[in-house]
């Protein structure tokens, strides 16, 4: 099997080449493409240097790839992920472009791998706040069934990507922000992407409407606020869910805990609940603070952290890429 990283030298491009190795994914060769700035570049991927290519329809053409990954922003993914999915490429997404469209799988694999078919070519990665959120309520709505959820986000600065992190990093006077509208040190700045018309964030309603699809029910009532915080990685959130049916706490906590992908961190008397210091460098959702919400008859509160680079964005496709190579590409 051939893969293509397209974006290979932006920061979830060098997270998805990294995961490549510690995975020690197999495949026979891997062709690494990024815009015109990056051409030239060299990777080290498996002791072997792989030189960038700049992304062109010529340059995909000249090699024969089987699944191509995409963490190089809408635009790219608007012009060249049609292009090569019309090649018979299998494409894994990055970006929102096609989260949305009817016959495009949006994919978490702990949770509905199955919904690829054979003859998918574009599969869509979720948002990554809406990733690491749909893992612990997935399992929560399999047996109680979810009413409504509210969503509170506090976002890293990688998020927004290495620009992102340099606002967060210089401090200087004259620095002018490249990402956010306002000074990011010190600052909660309650607006990620654009504003809609209907007062939310395009990031707001990503979660909305992705949380629907990935668990299969457009009846489920979703508000979200999200924040970006001065924090470099890991994004966490805060979660309040309402059953239809009434539960046990004990019982939601033992789900969690038996949940593939999910740690639950959970231990106020020793003053333990997931740090975005602990979940970087993860793969695994941390899940704690799981109680009672007092307010209504079937609710319940949760804290939620997970690293947005890594299962919020690469691991998560590398997770896609592992379900093809099983099913789709297994003789190859």
């Amino acid at each position: 099997m051939n893969i293509a990283v397209v974006g290979a030298t932006g920061l979830v491009g060098l997270k998805i080449i990294e995961v490549l190795q510690e995975k020690n994914i197999k495949f026979d060769d891997i062709y690494l493409y990024a815009s015109s700035k990056s051409k030239g570049k060299k990777i080290l991927i498996n002791n072997v240097e792989h030189e960038v290519m700049e992304l062109t329809e010529e340059n995909l053409d000249k090699k024969h790839i089987d699944v191509a990954l995409f963490s190089a922003g809408g635009q790219i993914s608007s012009k060249y992920v049609p292009y090569l999915a019309n090649k018979n490429v299998t494409c894994i997404d990055n970006s929102s472009v096609f989260r949305n469209c009817k016959d495009v799988p949006l994919v978490v694999p702990e949770i509905n791998a199955t919904d690829i078919k054979e003859e998918d070519r574009i599969i869509s990665n979720p948002n990554c706040s809406t990733i690491q959120a749909v893992l612990p309520l997935s399992v929560i709505h399999n047996k109680y069934q979810i009413k409504r959820i509210v969503y509170s986000t506090y976002q890293a600065v990688s998020g927004a990507g290495k620009r992102g992190i340099d606002d967060l990093k210089n401090t200087s006077e004259n620095y002018e922000m490249q990402v956010f509208p306002y000074e990011i040190v010190d600052n909660c700045i309650p607006h990620i992407d654009i504003f809609f018309e209907n007062g939310y964030t395009k990031e707001e309603m990503k979660m909305i409407t992705e949380t629907q699809k990935i668990l299969h029910d457009d009846s489920i009532k979703i508000t979200a606020t999200a924040v970006r915080v001065p924090v470099v990685n890991s994004h966490s959130e805060s979660i309040n869910v309402e059953l239809y049916n009434n539960f046990d706490i004990d019982d939601i906590k033992s789900l969690l805990s038996n949940s593939k992908g999910i740690i639950v961190c959970d231990d106020i008397k020793n003053q333990k609940y997931p740090l975005a210091t602990q979940a970087t460098g993860h793969d695994e959702v941390f899940v704690g603070r799981i109680r009672r919400d007092l307010s209504v008859d079937n609710g319940i509160n949760m804290w939620v952290v997970a690293d947005n680079i890594r299962k919020g964005a690469a691991s998560n496709a590398i997770q896609i890429l592992e379900y093809l190579q099983s099913t789709r590409y297994k003789n190859k």
